[in-house]
């Protein structure tokens, strides 16, 4: 794949292409670039052997002027804090678009949680949200689940800033465990967003979801629950992959056994009856209708745009195609369904639960689910009118569309409060 992008400018860029088209100044483009606040930490954790090792871990806090910075943490051992902040500055695109009453933050720790035992891996949490927890809260900051975290972890953190504050402050962090203020429906929400997406997509590209032939980069949470919902939906799930390969099948695979077999074995390669088995990158260019890139950012390139087949991607990761890759495929008539659409359904979620807890629990999974579906079908088709009507198609796509949108009103709000 060469050398790795810097996700930073990945997401400067894309700011500068909306401010262009709306027309905005160059002072713009510094005030909305540079994010607000970002907290470098210096993790001591003791180790189940007696040791003590030292973890970098970062919070980027990039716009709050649609309300409290709102956005995941995840760990992972090539976290930079370019990537935190890039990240961070998604979240307030994707907050905006979805109309949802927050900034954008991000968090991350640079480490490989898998080489850390139950233990270990709650000591660095606790540490981690005990470092941040001046700079966190209900209507400050409210972090989430993302690579390699999940429900136990926001657990853990709410608990740790619970003794801190001593109090319940149930909405503190969203994705929490049932039993402690979460919903059932937060697991499932990313992909059931992502698969919503791709539904309204294919029903204006290829006429409809059945018979389509999806491949998906990526079967962590979102994408087993994408390739799950899209199945429902009368897709046929032909590829999915982890990071250690990939698995194909022209009939199309059964993603609950696929999925059983990942949490016995590690891996989807395990799983029998499978035509070939494949490298993961080559998830991405097999002939197939829709391509989810469910696992991290800058996979699809300059280097390899020209070979993916597929007519639709929908971007279940966060900046899964990096700028050159894009202008390719949109050359090539390829419907790229951002990010910041595609995968808002985490954060909806978040929000629902973030209003539940503060309301002291008001809202059914099967509601909750339901307010989910019809908000991403909204956004889907506020931000397809707005492509099809107002953004020079020869220029420019559907991810111009939507950031252009989610940009303009920061901006409007910014110039409201006085900041611009």
């Amino acid at each position: 794949m060469g050398h790795r992008l810097d996700p930073y400018e990945e997401a400067k860029a894309q700011l500068r292409e909306s401010l262009d088209i709306l027309g905005y100044p160059e002072e713009y483009f510094e005030a909305l670039a540079v994010p607000e606040r970002v907290i470098q930490l210096k993790l001591l954790v003791r180790m189940d052997d007696g040791s003590t090792r030292t973890f970098i871990g970062w919070r980027s806090q990039h716009n709050s002027a649609l309300g409290p910075y709102k956005g995941g943490v995840r760990y992972h051992p090539d976290t930079t804090m370019n990537e935190v902040i890039a990240l961070s500055m998604w979240m307030t695109w994707k907050n905006s678009l979805a109309g949802l009453p927050y900034g954008g933050g991000k968090g991350g720790i640079r480490v490989d949680p898998r080489r850390l035992s139950r233990g270990e891996l709650e000591r660095l949490s606790r540490v981690y949200f005990e470092a941040l927890s001046e700079f966190v809260g209900v209507d400050v900051d409210i972090p989430a689940p993302d690579v390699y975290t999940n429900p136990q972890v926001m657990a853990w953190y709410y608990d740790q800033y619970s003794r801190i504050k001593k109090g319940s402050f149930f909405g503190v962090v969203t994705g929490k465990p049932v039993e402690i203020g979460g919903l059932r429906a937060r697991v499932v929400s990313t992909g059931l967003g992502v698969a919503v997406a791709a539904r309204e997509a294919a029903s204006r590209v290829l006429g409809g979801i059945e018979g389509a032939r999806v491949a998906v980069q990526g079967f962590g949470n979102v994408g087993y629950y994408a390739s799950k919902f899209l199945s429902e939906m009368g897709a046929s799930i032909v590829a999915v992959s982890d990071s250690r390969g990939g698995i194909y099948s022209s009939k199309g695979l059964a993603i609950d056994e696929v999925s059983k077999v990942k949490q016995a074995t590690g891996s989807v390669v395990n799983y029998k009856g499978v035509e070939k088995l494949l490298a993961s990158s080559e998830v991405l260019e097999l002939d197939v209708d829709i391509l989810v890139p469910a696992a991290i950012e800058n996979v699809i390139t300059e280097e390899n745009a020209e070979r993916i087949k597929a007519r639709i991607i929908v971007e279940g990761a966060n900046g899964p195609t990096t700028k050159e890759g894009e202008e390719i495929l949109t050359k090539r008539g390829v419907l790229i369904v951002p990010d910041i659409l595609a995968n808002a359904g985490g954060v909806i979620m978040s929000h629902i639960e973030w209003v539940n807890n503060r309301m002291g629990g008001w809202i059914s999974e099967d509601e909750a689910k339901n307010k989910l579906v019809e908000k991403v079908r909204t956004m889907f088709n506020s931000v397809w009118d707005y492509y099809e009507s107002k953004i020079d198609r020869d220029k420019h796509n559907m991810r111009a569309a939507a950031y252009t949108i989610a940009v303009d009103r920061v901006v409007r709000a910014m110039k409201l409060r006085g900041w611009l």
